[in-house]
C-alpha cells in the first residue's frame, strides 16, 4: 500500500518536471547576442541570468515575442529572474546586449526552464468532488515544491559560480601581492647595496686626500 502511493507520487512529480537549459555565454563589447525559444500558447518559462565576469558586471536584457510585442526588458542588470507565460504560439526570443561597453566583454550564465502545463486525470469518477478537490490541492502543492526545488538548484550553481569567481579572484590578488613584496624587497636591497657603495667610495676619496 505504502509502495503503491510512493509510486503514485514520483508518477505526479514526474509530470511537474520542468525541461530546463544551463548555457554560458560571452558577450563581446558593442554587440548583441540573441537565443530562440519555441513555445506554445500558454507554456510558462522562467528565465534566471547573471553576469559573472566583465566590467561592471551589468548587461541589458530583452524578450520578445512572435509578434514583436516586449515580454521582459531590463537596463544594465547584474542578476535576475523572470517568469512570463506564452500568449501565442511561435519562436520567443531573448537578447543579451553589451553595446554600452567599450572594450570589456561580459560573461553571462542563464538559464531557462519551460514547464508545460500538466495534464492529470485523477478523480474520474462521476461526484467525487471531494476527491478532486484533494486531487487539485495536491497538485497545487507538487507544482510549488517543484519549483521551489528548481530554485534550490539554480541558487546553487549560482553560488557555485561566484565562489569560483572569488576564489580566482582572491588567487589573483595573492599572486600580485606576493610579486609586489618580492619587488619591493628587491628595491630595499638594491638601495641598501648601493648606500653602502656610496658611502665606501666617499669614504676612500676623503681617504685619498
Amino acid at each position: 500500500m505504502i509502495a503503491n502511493k510512493i509510486l503514485t507520487l514520483s508518477w505526479i512529480i514526474l509530470l511537474f518536471l520542468k525541461l530546463t537549459y544551463g548555457y554560458y555565454v560571452v558577450v563581446e563589447a558593442h554587440t548583441e547576442e540573441c537565443f530562440f525559444e519555441k513555445l506554445t500558447s500558454g507554456t510558462k518559462l522562467l528565465l534566471t541570468f547573471e553576469v559573472v565576469e566583465g566590467g561592471f558586471l551589468d548587461i541589458d536584457v530583452k524578450i520578445t515575442g512572435p509578434d514583436q510585442k516586449e515580454v521582459y526588458h531590463g537596463e544594465r542588470e547584474s542578476s535576475g529572474k523572470t517568469t512570463f507565460s506564452a500568449h501565442m504560439d511561435g519562436n520567443y526570443t531573448l537578447c543579451f546586449n553589451n553595446k554600452m561597453s567599450t572594450m570589456t566583454p561580459k560573461t553571462i550564465m542563464f538559464s531557462m526552464e519551460v514547464a508545460d502545463k500538466p495534464k492529470l486525470e485523477l478523480g474520474t469518477e462521476t461526484g467525487s468532488d471531494n476527491v478532486t478537490a484533494r486531487h487539485s490541492k495536491l497538485e497545487e502543492l507538487i507544482a510549488e515544491l517543484s519549483g521551489t526545488l528548481t530554485n534550490v538548484k539554480h541558487e546553487q550553481e549560482f553560488m557555485e559560480v561566484r565562489d569560483r569567481i572569488h576564489r580566482s579572484i582572491n588567487e589573483n590578488t595573492n599572486s600580485r601581492v606576493v610579486m609586489w613584496s618580492c619587488f619591493e624587497a628587491f628595491i630595499l636591497l638594491a638601495m641598501s647595496f648601493g648606500q653602502v657603495y656610496y658611502l665606501r667610495r666617499f669614504f676612500e676619496v676623503r681617504r685619498l686626500i
